[in-house]
């Protein structure tokens, strides 16, 4: 049983639900998106099957979940993130020798200027089958700035006009590693990068494989519809192109709401969990000249459909 804490009530009433011998606290952090977990462990959920459940559950219901001040190795990490499922590594980003699955996102101040992270994404659209999820650490953060921002993206979908759901349904699209990793690469090896993950196609709007919702599904590695120059939709060239880009593009700012976010500051030893089926995130990149070291275990994920 999960009792969720109503912010109306004063805090000093609160109250809390017993998780086997641990009382968690789940605080909405939006009215859409979000809610922070006080009062628990994720080292001990690492382990124990009731805790687990849990948090499984919570992060249905939320789509991303925080925790602060977690004292937890590298290995019970990689162990949480497994209950989960399979993790996959990252081929460009790499993962931790000793701890394979475990992705390193360092920026230090002798870090290339890559900006990868600050687009509204989510992560690796460009494989048939994207993750699930992933558990993400602070394990060093700014003084200040270098909040991550998540979107729900079923409610982005559920807010549509009509007439736009009803244009898109049936839509699919092109997801690339090739036009956003692969852009910086020498051309050799951003051809080589393709070969190994050629551009998956994706529905515009996806089924969650668990809740059922409907899910607006292009970011920023969407390149391009595939189905959309029919008759139905192409009268004149113009209709195809720019009508087809400027259609997508409206899709695509549809994660810049706020209305559909949840911002989160991080601290060091912070964790976020995320089910990355329905949403979308950004990494905001203005702690400069700071470093930012976040050590992330992502989850294998499913076909879409």
């Amino acid at each position: 049983m999960t009792t969720v804490i109503d912010h109306t009530v004063p805090r000093r009433a609160w109250p809390s639900v017993h998780v086997g011998a641990t009382a968690i606290e789940v605080v909405p952090l939006t009215a859409t998106i979000g809610a922070e977990l006080r009062n628990v462990s994720l080292a001990a959920a690492s382990r124990d099957d009731g805790l687990f459940a849990e948090l499984r559950a919570l992060l249905l219901q939320y789509k991303v979940l925080f925790v602060r001040d977690q004292d937890i190795t590298r290995a019970e990490h990689v162990a949480l993130a497994e209950r989960f499922g399979p993790l996959e590594d990252h081929p460009v980003a790499g993962s931790d020798p000793d701890h394979p699955g475990l992705v390193r996102i360092y920026k230090d101040l002798d870090s290339k200027p890559e900006h990868y992270e600050n687009a509204f994404h989510c992560d690796a659209t460009w494989r048939v089958a994207p993750p699930f999820g992933s558990v993400l650490r602070c394990v060093e953060g700014p003084a200040v700035g270098g909040d991550t921002i998540w979107v729900n993206m079923a409610e982005a979908y559920r807010r549509l006009p009509e007439h736009v759901k009803q244009r898109i349904d049936g839509l699919k699209a092109r997801h690339s590693i090739e036009a956003s990793f692969g852009a910086a690469m020498p051309e050799e090896q951003r051809h080589a990068l393709h070969e190994r993950f050629p551009d998956a196609e994706h529905p515009v709007v996806r089924t969650h494989p668990e809740t059922g919702e409907k899910v607006l599904f292009v970011n920023a590695f969407t390149t391009h519809f595939t189905n959309y120059h029919t008759p139905e939709n192409v009268r004149f060239g113009h209709d195809y192109s720019p009508g087809a880009s400027e259609l997508l593009n409206y899709l695509i700012r549809q994660a810049s709401v706020p209305e559909y976010q949840v911002r989160w500051r991080w601290t060091n030893d912070s964790f976020a969990i995320w089910d990355n089926r329905n949403t979308q995130h950004y990494a905001v990149q203005d702690y400069w000249p700071a470093v930012r070291r976040m050590e992330r275990a992502g989850i294998v994920g499913s076909p879409t459909f």
